[in-house]
């Protein structure tokens, strides 16, 4: 009987300690679950976050006390929606990845109602543009931004379901395309031409990765180019800013040329080093949306060629590792062609950005993704990374053994032949 009683307490000594050493281990596993692409993205993410704040406030300031406003206005109200953004990214970014599978479709059609509500006494115009929502509190909301991750949810998860007939016409083209048109063209009637040229740029580009013959993006760009070019000439104030770029904004210093040349001044006088934050004379009225779209030609004078030079390798660094975590063998092929989308959205709208600033594009009235001021923008943005970062945790969780074997999802560029869709 002792013998049995020292056995029994012998097992569950031997119980308790694999007990033990399995709570250990899924403890570790908690801890290491997530990848390093992971911790850059999300760490890269909250450096522009932050960073992004810093030059709100040095670029905003001027202009809110010239206007009878508290210098901290435009910060209080973007530190604001940051402090709830982040965490919805983080809360996103815990989700499954197949809830964007199936909810791809609900989010898009909350999209275009959102959207649908700017012509109603909801909705307001402002830069001449009429794409935002008046809120409580007095909060404005772009609708657009919405419209984006929607776009690209659906789209992702429509030519991933139809991988096998991506150069079909009539089955796969046409319809996407006309679904996507609908919160296009209605931006465009809000006469927002550039948020509309960032959204048909990320859906070229998806229709691009996913493996389109190059034939039939060939004929899309055809006609979406010249149409781009008649809608440009739609609003005078447009038509004016382009041609003054075209002619290099030597002539109209006055006019349309006031804010790309003074952003030109505001880079040149940075030099290297810059002239100190907070310390830019070009936000002291002389540049218009200096915490807007023009943040980057704040940001090149009082850090210099050194600080721009710093927010191009983040927004590079950005992109890399976000277009790491889409080509792990265990992503799957919507959530391939859903962080492309991101990448080029953010990234894109990044570019294009700093090209107006650069003179390289004519002004098109988009912000810096993640640093410029804009609630909306802001929100979304992250919201987006927030997915990307859900589809990272989702591929950390896959079996390597299982996904190992699987073909790529999709061809390469290069194998693109044929009326029926890739080889």
């Amino acid at each position: 009987m002792p013998f049995a009683a020292r056995g029994g307490s012998k097992r569950e000594g031997e119980e308790k300690g694999e007990r033990g050493l399995s709570a250990r281990v899924v403890l570790g596993r908690a801890v290491v679950a997530e990848s390093a692409d992971y911790f850059v993205l999300l760490g890269v993410t909250l450096f522009l976050v932050a960073f992004g704040l810093v030059m709100v406030l040095s670029s905003s300031s001027v202009e809110a006390m010239a206007s009878g406003k508290s210098f901290l206005g435009s910060f209080t109200s973007q530190g604001t929606i940051a402090v709830v953004a982040v965490p919805l990214m983080l809360v996103v970014s815990r989700m499954p990845s197949r809830l964007w599978t199936k909810g791809a479709l609900v989010f898009l059609i909350a999209a275009v109602g959102l959207q649908l509500l700017v012509f109603t006494p909801l909705g307001y115009e402002f830069g001449g543009n009429r794409n935002w929502l008046r809120l409580v509190g007095g909060f404005g909301f772009q609708p657009a931004e919405v419209g984006k991750l929607g776009m690209i949810l659906w789209l992702g998860r429509w030519l991933a379901d139809h991988r096998a007939n991506l150069g079909d016409w009539r089955r796969v083209l046409l319809p996407a395309l006309l679904v996507v048109s609908v919160p296009i063209g209605l931006v465009l009637l809000g006469k927002d031409l550039g948020t509309a040229l960032i959204m048909i740029l990320i859906v070229v580009a998806m229709l691009f990765f996913s493996g389109v013959p190059l034939s039939r993006l060939g004929i899309m760009l055809a006609v979406v180019i010249p149409v781009a070019g008649i809608l440009s000439q739609a609003s005078s104030s447009r038509t004016s800013r382009i041609d003054s770029w075209m002619s290099g904004c030597n002539a109209d210093y006055l006019g349309d040329c006031w804010q790309v040349v003074h952003g030109r001044w505001a880079l040149a006088a940075g030099g290297i080093f810059g002239v100190g934050l907070g310390n830019s004379k070009a936000k002291w009225s002389w540049l218009p949306e200096a915490d807007n779209d023009f943040i980057f030609a704040v940001i090149g004078e009082e850090m210099g060629l050194i600080g721009a030079l710093l927010v191009v390798i983040l927004f590079v660094l950005l992109a890399v590792t976000m277009l790491r975590i889409q080509s792990r063998a265990g992503m799957d092929p919507m959530g391939r062609l859903v962080v492309l989308g991101i990448v080029v959205w953010i990234t894109g709208q990044a570019l294009v950005n700093i090209g107006v600033i650069l003179g390289v594009f004519p002004v098109l009235g988009v912000p810096l993704p993640l640093i410029s001021a804009g609630g909306s923008a802001l929100l979304v943005a992250l919201l987006a990374i927030g997915v990307v970062l859900s589809y990272s945790r989702g591929d950390r969780r896959r079996d390597d053994a299982t996904t190992a074997s699987m073909r790529p999802p999709f061809p390469s560029p290069t194998r693109r032949t044929g009326r029926g869709g890739p080889a």
